[in-house]
Formats: C-alpha cells, sequence, structure tokens
C-alpha cells in the first residue's frame, strides 16, 4: 500500500465505509456530471451595461487601466497609443490567436514577435476567454493562441477583452469553460489575474511588478 493509499484507507476506517457504496458512488458521479454551482454573490450580477461597470469600477480599484473600443481593428492603435504615452518600447509579443493576428497591425509602428515569451520580453498582449465582473478579474486560457508565459513574463501586458465575455461570477466562467471545451478536453491552465502583480511584504510597501507585470491595461472591444 502506498501513501496514497493508506491515507484514503484510513479516511474509510474513520467514516465507517469501504469505498463501493452504490448510493456514495451515485452520489459523487451525479455531483461531477452536473457540477451544481456553489453560493453565488449578487455584486457581479446583472445586465451586460451592469457587468460592464462593476468590472471596470473593480479592474480599476486593482490598477488596472481599460479603455474601450468599438471593434478589433481598432485595438492596434490604442495599443500603440498604450505603450508610446507610457515610454515603453514599440514592440509587441504575441501567441497565435487568430483575432489578434487578423488586426491591422501594419497601421501601426509596433515590430510584432510571435511565440511565448522567454522573459526579455517589456510588452506582450493576449485575448482573454472571459472576465468577472465582480472583482474586476480576467481569464486567460493557455495554449499556443495566448501562452501563459505572456501573463507573467513581461514587464507591461495588454489584455484585449470582448465585451460580451464580462461574465458576473467565477462560476459562469466555468460554466463558460466546460460549454467550450467539453469534458476532458479543457486547456492545461487557467490563470485569473486581477490588476497588475503586487507585494507588500517588504515593510508593508506596495511594490507593483513584484511577480509579474508592473502595468495591466485592459482593451474592451464592442
Amino acid at each position: 500500500m502506498n501513501s496514497r493509499e493508506a491515507i484514503f484507507a484510513s479516511i474509510r476506517r474513520s467514516l465507517a465505509v469501504h469505498g463501493d457504496e452504490a448510493p456514495r458512488r451515485f452520489e459523487v458521479e451525479t455531483r461531477l456530471k452536473e457540477a451544481p454551482p456553489g453560493v453565488v454573490p449578487k455584486r457581479g450580477q446583472g445586465d451586460l451595461p451592469a457587468r460592464l461597470a462593476t468590472f471596470k469600477a473593480e479592474a480599476e480599484r486593482a490598477q488596472a487601466s481599460l479603455t474601450e473600443i468599438a471593434d478589433w481593428a481598432g485595438a492596434p492603435a490604442e495599443i500603440a497609443r498604450f505603450l508610446r504615452e507610457n515610454n515603453c518600447p514599440a514592440t509587441l509579443r504575441m501567441g497565435a490567436d487568430p483575432r489578434l493576428a487578423a488586426m491591422p497591425w501594419s497601421e501601426t509602428t509596433l515590430e510584432i514577435l510571435h511565440g511565448p515569451s522567454d522573459g526579455r520580453d517589456v510588452n506582450a498582449v493576449s485575448a482573454a476567454f472571459a472576465a468577472i465582473a465582480e472583482t474586476g478579474t480576467l481569464a486567460l486560457v493557455s495554449g499556443a493562441d495566448n501562452p501563459t508565459t505572456l501573463n507573467f513574463l513581461p514587464d507591461n501586458h495588454i489584455v484585449v477583452l470582448p465585451r460580451d465575455a464580462i461574465l458576473g461570477d467565477y462560476e459562469s466562467v466555468f460554466a463558460k469553460l466546460r460549454g467550450a471545451y467539453g469534458k476532458g478536453g479543457a486547456p492545461r491552465t487557467l490563470n485569473f489575474i486581477t490588476g497588475p502583480s503586487r507585494s507588500a511584504d517588504i515593510e508593508q510597501r506596495l511594490l507593483l511588478g513584484a511577480h509579474g507585470p508592473r502595468r495591466l491595461h485592459i482593451v474592451i472591444v464592442g
């Protein structure tokens, strides 16, 4: 018996069960199949304009910057403006997301780099899977389209967020993930990001960029 088996055996003894009881197995299988939500706070609920307003307020409270544009084609000009006004180099790394690839980058002077970051990139852009109004949080999935390294290694992270992907709560994000990828097909990583990286571990002084990007700029499309 290995350590894992020993732990489970000890738990079963304490519960006076053996693990093969049909009602217990049925309850577990039903819960995994139906994935019932827990208690959902009302804070992020409402129609899309209400969720957008809550998301913007919470994201700004977490020290992210935001802007709204009409369509995906307007994103390159907005990203170039953000980098220029913050004195950032005119380079930008992105993954293979087709929505980003279809943007008119040639209308800007930005040098576009592709693929995961090796830690030497200053700027990166990703497309968000969803956002949570409740906490002003972005949800990004891993993969070649939007490599996870772009979320954490560059100093400046720009995230393009479809307006209709702003959901009320975390439970809605998991439901959307199951609907998009199906059982057993979810991406390896789902990252929740709220504002730029920060820490106040040393002398209770807030330091931005402690473990990741020091700036987070959200471009809401639609």
